[in-house]
């Protein structure tokens, strides 16, 4: 035998090592485990929130139907009990609009021309309603053919300002503008209130649906202000990126 195998010292040493190198081949076999186990339950968890908000989404998606129809139906009624002769343009013009909405908002994203396109259908809506009691400008720019949105996330604030605007001197007053810079979309919207009305702008189904959803589907990538500047009620809606690559 060689006279190093007959050494103590040399024999703890080797035994030591032998045991380092199987601990260490051990150990990293666990920790290669654990780690495996580890990005298995992420996974399961980001399906599950995948899961969580796709299901939110179509919960917001749903409330629209009701909500846009229920304010829609109306205008028909007071429209039908005067026996309007304007009563058969604005139920075409209605199911222009209910098509769209029944149809296109359970698509994810949809051309942003035609999001403004309903948005302009649905002023040309309200304009047969208020009739000589309506002022109402709209602009809207550099709206290019492969821009896309979320469905129905413009009209409801369009909506909204029909529905809570008020009178002043004789007109509701309403001004819309739409401008895309770049891949960033700029939305503002404002209409005459009553100066000393207080508004909560937390309130109404439409509203809430939408801050929901901008959460959901552009998260950190959004700014929405509303506020009320003296006679008028202002929102202001930027999107950033809004079709990133």
């Amino acid at each position: 035998m060689p006279p190093m195998s007959k050494h103590y010292v040399f024999i703890l040493i080797l035994v030591y090592l032998i045991v380092l190198i199987v601990s260490f081949v051990h150990l990293l076999h666990h920790n290669f485990q654990t780690e495996s186990q580890n990005k298995e339950l992420l996974n399961k968890i980001l399906e599950t929130q995948l899961q969580i908000k796709d299901q939110e989404l179509q919960y917001l998606k749903k409330q629209i139907h009701p909500h846009f129809l229920f304010n829609t139906l109306n205008t028909i009624y007071g429209f039908a009990l005067k026996q309007s002769k304007a009563t058969p343009d604005i139920i075409l013009k209605l199911s222009n609009l209910l098509d769209y909405i029944l149809y296109q908002v359970n698509k994810p994203i949809v051309p942003l021309k035609e999001e403004v396109l309903h948005i302009e259908e649905y002023i040309e809506l309200e304009k047969i309603r208020f009739q000589d009691t309506l002022k109402v400008s709209f602009s809207a720019v550099n709206i290019l053919e492969e821009k896309k949105i979320a469905p129905m996330l413009l009209i409801p604030f369009v909506e909204n300002a029909f529905k809570h605007g008020n009178l002043k001197d004789g007109y509701l007053k309403i001004a819309v503008d739409i401008n895309l810079i770049n891949d960033e979309l700029h939305f503002s919207i404002k209409n005459t209130v009553k100066q000393d009305l207080k508004i909560d702008k937390n309130t109404g189904i439409g509203l809430e649906n939408i801050k929901k959803r901008l959460h959901l589907i552009y998260p950190d990538r959004h700014e929405l202000n509303i506020e009320t500047k003296g006679e008028w009620f202002v929102v202001s809606l930027i999107i950033s990126k809004i079709n990133p690559e």
